[in-house]
């Protein structure tokens, strides 16, 4: 009889092999943000000299969201772009070529203004007249230019005499979309679609000017001049010229971001990686730690079955890194703990098949068939977990931007991985393995041997007081050093409210991770420190991004420390935030509307409203006691701190919704005749050695990434290291309470 064809084990080769084309080599495939990588650095000087005296600023802000804009079409991630002085602009993008380099810089530099101007009626006899020395230009006209292609390919220029002023005001601020179109031979155009009130206005002017000719005009230069052939009144309108297809795309990316003032690259530099290099060491160092001691216990406490683990937890980290790479992703810090958190996830999945596997086999049932019904029963549970993490992480990348955004897609390929890898191949590798005998029995270690009876209800009222209470410290202290008042109080760092930047020149190099452990010895730890290099030649400088104030102080310390590097201050100026509030404003909200979801979800999921109550009463609980936490030990918010608390909503609900699992399951089981506050301890209880791996596990990690990541990732770390404790406390004292609290009426 003929074998069936192997279709699970041809599946997981193909993806193993997809996955691995992706990743190697890694530095060819992989692209890294400006703060693992380091990029390109601009510095801007924006004209304000049209500009009234109380707008300045604004315009400031204004051309900083719209470059914003501009340089995210060139798939750059999480660049940084912050004010400098009053009127410069700093722009740091990670890793161009050259040529993407100097298409950067035109982009960057184009003010975008346009225009839409009528041509004198009788344009070609004033051109014709305008070589004589008596020649008079028409009152209200000036004479302006279009390039084209003249007779064999040839440069030529053509003149129009076009209106000093906008026909009805009408300008690109109108404008709502631009975008490449193509024409009949396939040359690329660009087509323009006005919004409502510029709609009115280009329908007005084109049905009173019936046979003119009206100039669309940008920076100052005709790009067409079309005759109007009749009102036009659907607001769309078409520049139409020799146009490379790079040329178009970019005159359509500024075209719908135009500047109010035009701006000049003053300097163009190379800059080192934003987190130091000696940073990102420690952090490898302090991952690879972590993955080494997961990997060796889950070898240790589960035997074969872990090993198994290990390696699908290996493949998870394959194919997200290889898909981050197929589809030319950008990593960042805040990706990574996207991947830190799918890692988390990847191993909880793991130790609860595994426990899942270890009760049915406690029930008399054969191995195979405990497999069976383990995987079965886990599923149910483990799909709720990462369905509300990709909720949480879909929500963030619709509402988010930068870094938010590029958390949330780290975590949506690292999930959907390890359903794949520690649901599916799993399972087919355990099959496989008792169906070939190699695997006869399910052996692992046990940190109970039987199921525990503690009363951990009993003490529930205190529990829940005390918690509340250390919150309520917490939010104290958070409101005191201002964190209401967003990326300005003393809680948020340099990275929400900007500082003072120094750039010094040195005669002896000296490492950075030197330079940031004596600043963090003389109590100066919040610092940036990056090498710059000049691209047109010159002499490499240090730059010193400080809290405002601290300059002369962190200076005049760093002369007596190395003083035979000589160093010696070449400029100081005031910098902006690098996170803008805006920025902070939508992680904030993108964080309350996926805390709804969730409760939401849960509500409809497990059929109870309770439930859904609980859990999104637990996820406050964890985010709030994380950053009280945080504020009561005196440390400041930055970007991987923001990466770390958004990453606990999606680690946090695990616990929750596990515990939740086990009471509705032991519900049904005993037909409702247990009252709640016993299921609930019962359900605690079973599910209890379960908790304490996997918050184990993930401890771990966090532990390794706290003492051997450095002082860049140390605040991430502790982040990690609260919320992993707080959502194991929280899904008993916390979760648990608030569904017994709903249920107090009823009957024992």
């Amino acid at each position: 009889m003929n074998k069936p064809f192997p279709w699970k084990f041809s599946l997981i080769a193909f993806v193993i092999l997809a996955a691995a084309y992706s990743f190697w080599p890694p530095q060819e495939k992989i692209k890294l943000g400006l703060d693992l990588k380091g990029g390109t650095s601009f510095l801007l000087k924006m004209d304000l000299s049209q500009i009234d005296t109380g707008a300045k600023g604004q315009a400031v802000r204004q051309a900083i969201e719209i470059l914003e804009r501009r340089v995210n079409q060139f798939g750059v991630s999480e660049p940084v772009i912050q004010s400098v002085g009053e009127d410069r602009i700093l722009i740091q993008l990670p890793g161009l070529s050259e040529d993407v380099r100097a298409e950067a810089r035109r982009t960057i530099e184009q003010t975008a203004y346009l225009e839409f101007l009528l041509v004198h009626a009788d344009n070609d006899r004033f051109q014709a007249e305008s070589g004589s020395p008596y020649f008079h230009p028409p009152l209200g006209y000036t004479n302006l230019t279009q390039g084209v292609k003249g007779a064999e390919g040839r440069d030529a220029t053509r003149h129009f005499f076009c209106k000093f002023k906008p026909e009805q005001g009408l300008t690109g601020k109108y404008v709502e979309r631009a975008y490449v179109t193509y024409d009949d031979i396939g040359r690329p155009n660009i087509s323009l679609t006005f919004n409502k009130e510029g709609a009115a206005i280009f329908g007005r002017v084109t049905g009173a000017n019936v046979g003119r000719q009206l100039a669309i005009v940008l920076d100052g230069e005709v790009k067409s001049a079309p005759v109007i052939q009749d009102a036009i009144l659907g607001g769309r309108a078409q520049i139409s010229g020799t146009f490379s297809i790079t040329e178009a795309q970019r005159l359509a990316s500024v075209l719908e971001n135009p500047l109010q003032a035009p701006v000049k690259v003053l300097e163009q530099r190379s800059v080192d990686p934003s987190l130091g290099l000696d940073s990102i060491h420690s952090g490898v160092r302090s991952a690879l730690y972590g993955a080494i001691a997961v990997i060796a216990f889950m070898a240790i406490y589960y035997l074969m079955a872990g090993m198994v683990a290990n390696a699908a937890l290996v493949l998870n980290i394959l194919i997200t890194v290889g898909v981050l790479a197929m589809f030319k992703f950008t990593l960042t810090l805040p990706g990574i703990a996207g991947i830190v958190l799918s890692i988390g996830m990847a191993v909880d999945t793991n130790v609860l098949i595994y426990e899942r596997v270890r009760e049915e086999l406690a029930a008399n049932k054969p191995l195979r068939a405990a497999i069976s019904a383990a995987y079965s029963r886990a599923f149910r549970v483990i799909f709720d977990a990462h369905f509300t993490a990709i909720l949480t992480a879909v929500i963030l990348i619709w509402m988010g931007s930068g870094p938010v955004k590029g958390f949330g897609v780290t975590l949506v390929i690292g999930l959907l991985a390890n359903l794949f890898s520690g649901v599916f191949v799993t399972r087919v590798i355990f099959d496989w393995l008792v169906v070939k005998g190699i695997m006869k029995e399910f052996k692992m270690l046990h940190i109970f041997k039987s199921v525990a009876h503690i009363n951990f209800l009993g003490v529930w009222k205190i529990a829940f007081l005390l918690s509340w209470l250390l919150i309520a410290a917490g939010m104290i202290t958070f409101v005191k050093r201002g964190g209401f008042e967003l990326g300005k109080g003393e809680v948020y760092g340099i990275d929400f409210k900007g500082g003072d930047t120094v750039t010094l020149s040195f005669a002896q190099h000296v490492e950075a991770d030197a330079i940031r452990s004596s600043l963090t010895e003389a109590g100066h730890a919040e610092s940036y420190i990056q090498y710059q290099h000049p691209l047109g030649g010159g002499t490499e400088v240090l730059e010193l991004k400080l809290p405002e104030g601290k300059t002369d102080a962190v200076v005049k310390y760093l002369q007596g420390k190395f003083p035979a590097a000589q160093f010696k201050i070449l400029g100081n100026e005031r910098v902006g935030a690098i996170v803008g509030k805006e920025l902070l404003q939508q992680a904030l909200i993108a964080m309350g509307v996926s805390l709804l979801a969730i409760m939401i979800y849960i509500a409809i999921r497990f059929g109870e409203f309770s439930y859904g109550l609980g859990a999104l009463i637990s996820l406050l609980h964890d985010v709030l006691m994380t950053v009280g936490w945080f504020c009561l030990t005196g440390r400041t918010f930055s970007m991987p701190v923001v990466a770390a608390v958004l990453t606990l909503i999606g680690y946090s609900i695990n616990d929750t919704i596990v515990v939740y699992d086990r009471i509705r399951e032991n519900r049904k089981l005993t037909g409702g005749k247990l009252n709640y506050f016993d299921l609930i301890n019962r359900s605690v209880n079973e599910t209890l050695s379960r908790t304490i791996l996997t918050a184990g596990t993930v401890f771990l990690c966090s532990v390794a990434l706290y003492g051997f990541g450095g002082r860049v990732l140390n605040d991430f770390a502790f982040c990690f290291l609260v919320g992993v404790l707080t959502g194991t406390y929280s899904s008993i004292y916390i979760a648990s309470p608030c569904v017994l609290w709903y249920h107090r009426n009823e009957k024992k």
